[in-house]
């Protein structure tokens, strides 16, 4: 088993989605490992999304996040990383596969409602950056 990191976006919280996310994140037989509601301040954005910064996306981006209530999330299962990347999607909702998180609840390529660790030493990160004792709890 391995793990990786999901944020339910503000977008979701605003669009009432949580449930639905989350329903769909289980019934593709992950186990959440745990959960939690946090508002990023800009500060803890710019450093979570540090690896973006100067791309010019990066100054909405870290709007876009502190704009509401997230949900970031430690998920389990057997190659994590990859498949919760296909389960969700491309970026963009009109070329993410049918059938994914974002093809059917994303509005646009920036309001795509879920974020997913995009490799293993990246989730590792991701998970320390928000749930610091996860190793001690485990």
């Amino acid at each position: 088993m391995s793990q990786t990191l999901a944020i339910i976006k503000p977008d979701a919280y605003q669009r009432q989605l949580i449930g639905t996310v989350l329903d769909f994140i289980l019934k593709q037989g992950f186990i959440i490992k745990a959960l939690k509601m946090v508002n990023l301040t800009s500060e803890e954005a710019r450093r979570l999304y540090a690896i973006h910064m100067g791309q010019p996306f990066f100054d909405g981006l870290i709007e876009f996040m502190t704009s509401g209530p997230c949900f970031p999330m430690v998920l389990e299962k057997d190659n994590a990383v990859q498949t919760f990347r296909k389960i969700i999607g491309a970026t963009d909702p009109a070329k993410a596969a049918e059938g994914s998180l974002r093809r059917l609840y994303a509005e646009n390529a920036r309001k795509n409602i879920i974020h997913g660790s995009d490799s293993e030493e990246n989730a590792q990160k991701e998970i320390a950056f928000f749930f610091p004792l996860m190793e001690i709890m485990e």
